[in-house]
């Protein structure tokens, strides 16, 4: 099985030293960044700025985690993306002055990461990358974390490795797939500092033409062990429309391209 399938898209399992290497960078932050107001967020491309790539397939637009890092965190705090990928929260937290910790069950995702944030910044912050499961994440103590960005796996629309053991993304069925990512939601709740918030980006997935709400269930499993929802945001959704063959058979069977993800941000309340 091929991880990746879309041209000029990183196979995560066949990673060389080109796809490594920091490409000269031209520019450090994103031409005209305003910090989002509304519950509707757009980002059409997947970012072009510091080591920022659009190459590793099912990467949240970087624009996402600088939104929620400036928004509800300040300097020198530590965000945690459990789903860590290609580095792209770990990427904005050294731009922006926190102290990243990312997880991932792939090493080879955590190779491609590491190699992404090798650049110098002013108050640069420490930032830590290793391979681990989101669902245990016992070397973190409790109420240590300042802010949590994830983007975890919508069940298995998207593969993410080989078949690692563990990995998420090979879970067919949902409802097994939502209890796991229950047993995540618990480990985030833990860690999190009282008063923290913790982000959540997941879409919902189609089957036989009906719709599966992912999305909702996910939800409710970090509103189960003890998040309050602070807010709902539609993300727009750019590639849903990835070839004419799809138009043509949302008309021919008469379903709707889903083009929207959630973005839910959890609070843990002050006890």
């Amino acid at each position: 099985m091929k991880t990746f399938s879309k041209k000029n898209e990183i196979n995560i399992s066949k990673i060389t030293e080109k796809h490594m290497k920091n490409n000269n960078v031209k520019k450090w932050e994103p031409e005209n960044f305003e910090l989002q107001t509304t519950t509707i967020w757009s980002f059409p491309k997947r970012g072009n700025w510091a080591t920022h790539r659009g190459d590793y397939r099912g990467n949240w637009a970087p624009e996402i985690p600088r939104n929620l890092i400036l928004r509800y965190s300040k300097k020198g705090d530590i965000v945690l993306d459990p789903f860590v990928g290609s580095g792209t929260t770990i990427i904005e937290c050294k731009l922006l002055g926190r102290r990243g910790i990312g997880i991932d069950i792939n090493p080879d995702a955590i190779k491609l990461a590491k190699k992404r944030i090798e650049f110098s910044k002013l108050f640069d912050e420490p930032q830590e990358l290793r391979v681990g499961d989101a669902r245990d994440l016992s070397f973190i103590k409790s109420n240590s974390i300042d802010l949590i960005c994830a983007h975890p796996p919508y069940a298995d629309a998207i593969q993410y490795t080989d078949g690692i053991e563990g990995d998420l993304s090979f879970i067919k069925n949902v409802d097994e797939f939502v209890n796991e990512i229950g047993k995540v939601a618990k480990e985030c709740y833990r860690v999190l500092k009282p008063g923290k918030y913790c982000g959540v980006l997941i879409g919902d997935i189609r089957r036989k033409k009906r719709v599966i709400p992912v999305g909702f269930k996910v939800m409710n499993e970090f509103l189960n062990v003890g998040f309050n929802l602070k807010e709902i945001i539609i993300k727009l959704q750019h590639e849903c429309k990835t070839t004419p063959l799809w138009e043509k058979k949302s008309i021919e069977y008469n379903f709707l391209l889903l083009a929207h993800e959630y973005l839910f941000v959890f609070e843990k309340l002050e006890k």
